[in-house]
């Protein structure tokens, strides 16, 4: 199961989509439970993987370091914002299995979304973390109406991340015109991106695009059973102050409370809704995301929720075009089963943006 462990609410940027950090009533700037408490629910999981979270994670590297030193997991990772590196020591960050660096594409949109300089401190950690021995890097992108997707996804491919998967900033942020945006924007080139893959893959070359990967393993391997991520049924956010959260984002949201660290917690069974249940492309979605199932009408109204159910259908079509030649590639050995079967949990990304 994974474990996304806060380390803290607070958050040392202001991203134009995001707005810093989480008010300590919500999320508490430091954590106020007892890690030993941690420690009993993670090592009661044999396949745990630890995702430290926040705000801003390595704003609290102590709380990092006394986990990784007193809890025993199978894996350990992070999702930063790559600007605090130097923070945590070497030897941690060589003890990583997967580092999350927050990055949204070419230079001048990061900085437009993320602050001037962020895109060169966060290539640079980078390079630092690729000699300290960490597993796989990926790059985590939001996609706003800044995004060209392939010109921003093929960019951090060209940097060397392993691994690059985005969120459309659309939901839980003020309303914009995406479907025009998503038309004449997005979908083409998501499409080209479809067909990069499939030339690389001709080429005998899987390429970490984890949209197009995600899909693609639900195709040839197994369906999804609920969201991708796995929020509420096969993973769980632990805030600061010890509740065990369905969902990362859902802070404010009781349906959201699973239990706390003292007490236990018990997971969700995840119930699609009727569209979804109905739905051709429900194997490859799982619904998209538990978040917007739970608020997503609240805060866009149907009409909108409607519009990113479009992106979402047309995103799955888009990849399934490629599937049967993909699996052709398969039985000829052009690429191996196991570099097209990826599992999202393991390293806490979206498959369904």
């Amino acid at each position: 199961m994974l474990w996304l462990v806060f380390t803290t609410g607070a958050c040392n940027l202001r991203c134009t989509y995001c707005g810093g950090s989480f008010e300590p009533h919500v999320v508490p700037w430091r954590v106020t439970y007892d890690i030993n408490k941690l420690r009993h629910l993670v090592e009661n999981d044999k396949d745990a993987t630890v995702i430290f979270y926040g705000g801003e994670p390595l704003l609290n590297p102590g709380f990092i370091m006394r986990v990784m030193d007193n809890v025993k997991a199978r894996r350990f990772g992070i999702q930063t914002n790559g600007t605090l590196v130097n923070l945590l020591p070497r030897d941690y960050w060589s003890r990583m299995d997967v580092v999350l660096l927050s990055i949204d594409g070419r230079e001048d949109v990061t900085d437009a979304n993320r602050g001037r300089g962020v895109y060169r401190t966060v290539v640079n950690a980078f390079n630092y973390l690729r000699n300290t021995g960490v597993g796989r890097i990926i790059a985590r992108m939001t996609v706003t109406e800044l995004t060209d997707i392939y010109k921003d996804v093929t960019q951090l491919l060209s940097i060397g991340f392993d691994y690059v998967h985005w969120q459309l900033n659309v939901i839980w942020t003020d309303r914009w015109d995406v479907k025009t945006w998503a038309d004449n924007n997005y979908l083409p080139g998501i499409r080209k991106l479809v067909d990069l893959f499939l030339k690389k893959a001709e080429e005998g070359r899987v390429l970490g695009i984890v949209p197009i990967l995600g899909v693609l393993s639900a195709y040839l391997f197994k369906p999804y059973e609920g969201p991708p991520c796995g929020a509420g049924y096969r993973a769980v956010a632990v805030s600061t102050d010890g509740r065990v959260l369905a969902c990362p984002i859902a802070v404010r949201e009781r349906w959201a409370i699973l239990g706390n660290v003292n007490n236990g917690f018990k997971l969700m069974n995840i119930r699609l809704p009727e569209r979804c249940m109905k739905c051709e492309l429900r194997p490859y979605c799982g619904g998209r995301c538990l978040y917007a199932l739970m608020e997503g009408e609240r805060y866009w109204g149907k009409d909108d929720i409607e519009v990113v159910d479009y992106i979402t259908r047309e995103t799955i079509k888009s990849i399934l075009t490629i599937a049967p030649r993909i699996k052709e590639l398969t039985n000829k050995g052009v690429i191996r089963n196991h570099e097209l079967m990826y599992d999202p949990v393991l390293d806490s990304t979206e498959v369904i943006p």
